[in-house]
């Protein structure tokens, strides 16, 4: 029987769109290493992000709520997972490299800050003005996960981990759809999580978008999903309809106006962003309190760097509990008599 692997990579070679970014072909590793016999690379790469703890944080990351009490609402891990599978289908329809887009898919947030993007506002304002999450996400997989020695990723995985938001455009199109994948999971479950929380009803969402997208939650998902598969069938480009990809905009402009920025779900986002500037600026200040890992980096990296490291990298609960822990005074209670 031939190498497993080697049997991935002839059906790549045989199934995959001339467009595909084939293993065979990827740019590789900064650091080489000993090829597995039973996974292509990109498989390996999927395989050590779902592994790291970096993934394992993301179930106790806010992805719109902060700190829901019912677990039905979104993390930042199942926004991820819901990615992944938006973006599998989308590949599997263009032929396009699964593994490649699953590895993506599954690492693209692995840098987000608690409190989702509120976090990152503060680390803007106590860091760097121009902190990303998606920088902070390839800085993760190359500096700071295996404690220090990186997942040691693929170019093409870290590539799309990158540019997987905002302006940028991945240079695989595996890269650019988990792009659109993130896009169309995140404004679909959003809505649900804020019917959920009676923030919004399907019918307040404009009749005219309704009209092309759908009057379901499932239905929008199929409708963009079938927009981008059809823009993109046979073509070096990934795109949405043009219908569908506008109305898409404006269910995004809506949900900006009504959910991300002026509901009731935001109004403990100013606290939670006082909460991480307080313990950037107490670590700033005592260094020797954070974890090796982070300590050990202060002379090749800044004190900064590592102190932004640490505070970015924890989940929801730990900030919370760390900061009561650093700042709450405990009541004392004398002995009883």
């Amino acid at each position: 029987m031939d190498d497993i692997r080697e049997i991935f990579l002839k059906r790549e070679e045989e199934t995959l769109s001339p467009y595909a970014c084939l293993t065979r072909n990827s740019r590789g590793r900064q650091k080489s290493c000993e090829p597995c016999d039973t996974r292509t690379d990109f498989q390996r790469d999927r395989d050590r992000i779902i592994h790291s703890k970096s993934f394992r944080r993301l179930m106790h990351k806010t992805q719109v709520f902060l700190s829901p009490q019912d677990e039905h609402y979104r993390t930042r891990m199942t926004h991820t997972l819901e990615v992944t599978q938006i973006a599998r289908i989308i590949a599997r329809a263009l032929r396009l490299n699964e593994d490649l887009t699953e590895a993506i898919a599954m690492g693209h947030d692995l840098g987000h800050t608690p409190f989702g993007h509120a976090g990152e506002v503060a680390m803007r304002r106590c860091f760097d003005p121009h902190f990303a999450h998606y920088e902070q996400s390839l800085r993760v997989v190359d500096v700071l996960e295996q404690n220090g020695a990186g997942l040691n990723l693929t170019y093409e995985v870290r590539d799309g981990i990158l540019r997987h938001t905002g302006e940028h455009m991945a240079e695989t199109l595996e890269g650019v759809v988990v792009k659109f994948a993130d896009r169309i999971a995140y404004i679909n479950h959003d809505i649900d999580d804020a019917e959920r929380a009676d923030i919004l009803k399907n019918e307040d969402i404009p009749e005219r978008i309704r009209a092309v997208l759908g009057d379901s939650h499932s239905a929008r998902i199929n409708t963009m999903v079938r927009a981008v598969i059809e823009a993109s069938a046979d073509s070096p480009v990934i795109s949405m309809t043009e219908e569908v990809g506008a109305t898409t905009n404006a269910l995004r402009d809506f949900l900006f106006d009504r959910v991300y920025t002026h509901s009731i779900a935001k109004k403990e986002e100013s606290k939670a962003q006082e909460l991480l500037i307080s313990l950037y600026e107490y670590f700033l200040a005592h260094l020797d309190k954070m974890p090796a890992l982070y300590y050990r980096n202060i002379e090749r990296d800044g004190k900064e760097r590592c102190v932004c490291d640490y505070v970015a990298g924890m989940s929801d609960r730990y900030a919370v509990e760390l900061y009561q822990n650093l700042f709450v005074p405990k009541v004392w209670r004398g002995p009883v008599s």
